[in-house]
């Protein structure tokens, strides 16, 4: 395998053909773990090189299979028709033999939502715009699960979700560890609908046409209800980020709620809110101790307000939304 960096990647390309002998302008783009990402401008083009790593860049040690990146192709190509334009970016280019594709940039004067939310830049509409895109994946997948069949193995997302966050808080906390087998049990056996398994924020790349979503190297067809755990607990932590303003952030997760529930028949409501609470309880657990904690959040104050009330997602298993904002309310307040 070639490893692609900044320094070598214009020759790549050229080799292959997929630019011309023009200058071309080359940038790491960061904010992942567990890929080479290269922006690559020329003077007709821009666009993305992904390159998967086998060692993730966390504190604790952690590894995956290279093949996770033809996983992720795959599953664009077979998003891309169901979904808005510009939501998932197109695959321009793909080098199985070195564990590289190249797609479409986002519209220029895209910004990471992760961003926006830290920076208190709170749009309601916008939140339930990110669950009704959610729902439409989980709807229109669960009603086309012929097609889905191709993705249901989950290997990678054994190594790259099951394993650092579940089992790792099984070892690390516990008194929740009987409360999370059930998780992975289903996490494990459930064909219920395509989950992204990587729907956070940082991940969502706003711009005038909607946003676009990056990331899919964990999909695959299994259970859809950890995507909302995932995602909800992301907004969750930016609520305890900033105190002050934690309403307005609990406002949008019921923006969220109110999306994603307008996009899904496919399993009843209450199941839907019932399992994505306990999947945001682990996955607040998980982001706090598990192999890849958020770091945006040092202060051991907050850290183990975050502890508190995963746990008592887990243990308590709240039946709806609003129920987990008062949970969390009581321990902020």
């Amino acid at each position: 395998m070639i490893e692609l960096t900044v320094d070598n990647a214009a020759d790549y390309l050229r080799q292959r053909g997929w630019i011309g002998a023009g200058p071309a302008h080359i940038e790491l783009l960061g904010g992942g773990v567990s890929n080479a990402v290269l922006r690559i401008e020329t003077l007709d083009r821009l666009f993305v090189l992904k390159q998967s790593r086998p060692q993730l860049r966390t504190r604790d040690a952690w590894f995956s299979d290279l093949e996770r990146v033809y996983r992720e192709q795959e599953v664009m190509q077979a998003l891309a028709p169901l979904l808005p334009p510009y939501t998932v970016p197109e695959v321009l280019f793909v080098d199985r033999a070195n564990y590289v594709f190249v797609m479409a940039h986002a519209p220029r004067g895209a910004k990471v939502w992760k961003q926006q939310l830290l920076s208190g830049d709170i749009d309601y509409a916008f939140g339930e715009y990110v669950g009704r895109i959610l729902g439409r994946i989980h709807e229109a997948t669960a009603r086309n699960r012929r097609q889905m069949q191709s993705f249901a193995q989950r290997h990678v997302f054994v190594q790259l979700r099951v394993d650092p966050y579940h089992r790792r808080i099984q070892e690390r906390c516990p008194e929740v560890a009987d409360a999370v087998q059930p998780l992975i049990q289903r996490l494990m056996t459930a064909q219920d609908a395509l989950c992204h398994g990587d729907y956070s924020p940082k991940n969502i790349l706003t711009h005038e046409h909607g946003f676009t979503l990056v990331d899919y190297e964990t999909a695959h067809f299994g259970d859809p209800t950890m995507d909302l755990g995932f995602c909800l607990s992301h907004l969750m932590l930016k609520a305890i980020k900033r105190l002050h303003d934690r309403q307005r952030h609990f406002e949008l997760t019921r923006r969220f709620w109110q999306g994603y529930m307008a996009e899904t028949t496919f399993l009843p409501g209450a199941e839907l809110q019932r399992r994505g609470i306990e999947h945001c309880g682990l996955c607040l657990l998980a982001r706090i101790d598990g192999t890849s904690p958020v770091e945006y959040l040092p202060e051991e104050d907050k850290r183990e307000t975050v502890r508190r009330l995963g746990r008592r997602l887990l243990l308590d298993r709240p039946c709806c939304w609003d129920e987990v904002l008062e949970m969390a309310e009581g321990l902020l307040s």
